[in-house]
């Protein structure tokens, strides 16, 4: 059966949703800099965001009456998208701003297009195209600059600057996970709550087993910086859904692109952090190879593939 005819507002849809996904990215690691500055560990930072963002969200889903739908499918996309999407970078993400900087976090933010147009090609969601290929290459060298600047300047432990790296490698894993295992029929609303709270249930029987403490200091800059992440959780989770629903993972991984901008623009003008060395010449090719991937190429409403892979003989019609 043929997929429905893309709307004509698909494009600016996902353009819209595209960059305002994008901003509260950027706005994560810079609220996460924030409260670990005024006294919060970042895993209980993560856990209680995660849990109260779920809650949030599952409270609007049952005033939409559409709650998740409970079964060993469901429960599966929740807890492997929670692990793969939410959980684990985040966690590597949290752990690492206070060593590496909110900026060089954000700026991580950039390289999940990269990763998951590689892995939708393994997948068989896309073809290989020459010029695609080219931007991965020239915007993974961006990457390498980066990464030997930052480790090179001395001021973070190699190990830090690894994590950081590590968590878009994940990331991209998420977008492809929940493009191909999308329980049949479920909306946007359904999933992210879902998504949150298994993300949330993970990471507490994480402490439970690593007797990784969950208390957080109940001082005003600690609970305003939690309320605003929860309520950037809560935003950002549900559109991201709606994102990937309406042009696919390849597309939605860009959203990672307006969160390093944002989110290094913020850390250097609002943190007052100093530019990363390597910045420049790294954002350059990392650019080329962004503007390299999404070239030819529109979003589409086309839903993501259900329960199985596409094979290469007929991609699905995913976007970058």
């Amino acid at each position: 059966m043929p997929p429905p005819a893309t709307p004509r507002s698909a494009p600016l849809l996902a353009f819209g949703l595209l960059v305002v996904v994008g901003l509260f990215i950027g706005l994560t690691a810079n609220l996460v800099k924030l409260a670990t500055a005024a006294g919060a560990t970042p895993f209980a930072l993560l856990f209680w965001s995660t849990l109260g963002a779920g809650l949030v969200l599952a409270a609007a889903a049952a005033l939409a009456g559409q709650l998740p739908r409970a079964g060993r499918r469901t429960g599966e996309y929740f807890f492997m998208s929670g692990l793969l999407s939410l959980a684990l970078p985040n966690f590597l993400i949290f752990s690492a701003v206070p060593h590496v900087g909110a900026g060089f976090a954000a700026i991580s933010f950039a390289f999940p297009p990269l990763y998951t147009y590689a892995l939708a090609i393994a997948f068989g969601l896309e073809r290989f195209r020459t010029v695609r290929g080219a931007g991965i290459l020239a915007a993974l060298v961006g990457v390498v600059i980066l990464a030997a600047a930052k480790t090179m300047s001395g001021d973070s432990a190699p190990i830090w600057i690894a994590a950081t790296l590590l968590a878009p490698v994940i990331i991209a894993a998420g977008n492809i996970y929940r493009t191909m295992r999308w329980p049949q029929g479920a909306g946007s609303l359904s999933l992210a709550p879902g998504m949150l709270l298994g993300a949330a249930l993970l990471l507490g029987l994480a402490s439970l087993a690593a007797t990784i403490p969950l208390s957080l200091p109940a001082t005003p800059a600690v609970l305003g910086t939690l309320a605003a992440q929860i309520a950037t959780f809560s935003a950002m989770y549900l559109l991201y859904f709606v994102l990937q629903k309406v042009a696919g993972p390849v597309y939605l991984s860009q959203i990672g692109s307006v969160g390093a901008i944002s989110g290094a623009a913020v850390a250097i003008l609002v943190l007052d952090e100093s530019v990363p060395q390597g910045l420049l010449p790294a954002a350059l090719l990392i650019g080329v190879g962004i503007f390299l991937l999404s070239k030819r190429s529109g979003p589409t409403d086309t839903p993501p593939p259900r329960n199985r892979p596409v094979s290469s003989a007929t991609p699905c019609r995913t976007t970058g």
